[in-house]
């Protein structure tokens, strides 16, 4: 990550966050508004990146050992002269770059004034984060966050299916099912001319929730507990 004249040591910090929480360890500055940035309170956690963090007069200097330099942009008013990535397009060919260990640098301009047409000159092409027209233009540190967000994300981890638990037995999702008409009996919610079909709608509404079978136990204890306090019990049981 290389920020070019940043002039709030809080957004360096917070960008140091972003870059500690995703695993980018490497941060670069290009003439950054000297207050004591290493000492930023925003890089919760991420004192290191600061600590080492290394300090450039040029960005030439600071991308030379660059094979792909890309440049963030919010667009704007003025007409550009390189090819320009939405950040999905830019995070596939990025990812692929570093997957085969080549050093890959992506610029963020200053809070007031983004990267100049000198800066943009090093770029190969431009990404743009997908912010509305109207407001196109975001934090440094929440910037650096989302790039990198889109760096490290795996499709194909997303598609793993998460392990559900194991559901209730259709004999317990039916005791269930038998308290909570009780319960709902004992409240005066079920009318005794259409228990029938509450009894079905009862049913049905409980498999449409595909019980855990952990919690079965703590269905019933419930139910058991609100009959028998609307049976006339006492101070309460202490659940079951």
């Amino acid at each position: 990550m290389v920020l070019v004249a940043p002039r709030n040591p809080l957004n360096i910090g917070a960008a140091a966050r972003a870059m500690s929480n995703f695993g980018c360890p490497e941060l670069r500055l290009v003439n950054p508004y000297q207050v004591a940035f290493r000492e930023a309170r925003s890089a919760v956690g991420a004192s290191e990146v600061l600590a080492q963090a290394c300090e450039y007069s040029s960005v030439a200097e600071a991308v030379a050992d660059a094979t792909l330099v890309a440049g963030t942009t919010s667009l704007g008013p003025r007409a550009l002269e390189h090819p320009l990535r939405r950040l999905e397009s830019a995070g596939r060919e990025l990812r692929r770059r570093l997957a085969a260990g080549e050093p890959v640098a992506l610029l963020f301009g200053s809070e007031k004034y983004g990267l100049s047409n000198e800066d943009l000159a090093h770029c190969h092409w431009l990404v743009r984060i997908p912010a509305r027209q109207e407001h196109g233009s975001m934090n440094l540190g929440q910037a650096v966050a989302v790039c990198l967000y889109e760096l490290i994300r795996s499709p194909r981890a997303a598609a793993v299916a998460v392990a559900r638990p194991r559901p209730a037995p259709a004999g317990e999702v039916e005791r269930i099912s038998a308290r909570l008409l009780e319960a709902l009996e004992a409240a005066g919610y079920v009318n005794p001319k259409t228990r029938a079909s509450s009894a079905l709608k009862v049913r049905r509404m409980l498999r449409r929730m595909n019980i855990p079978a952990r919690d079965t136990p703590v269905w019933l204890g419930m139910l058991r507990q609100m009959l028998w306090k609307m049976r006339g019990g006492g101070e309460g049981s202490g659940g079951g």
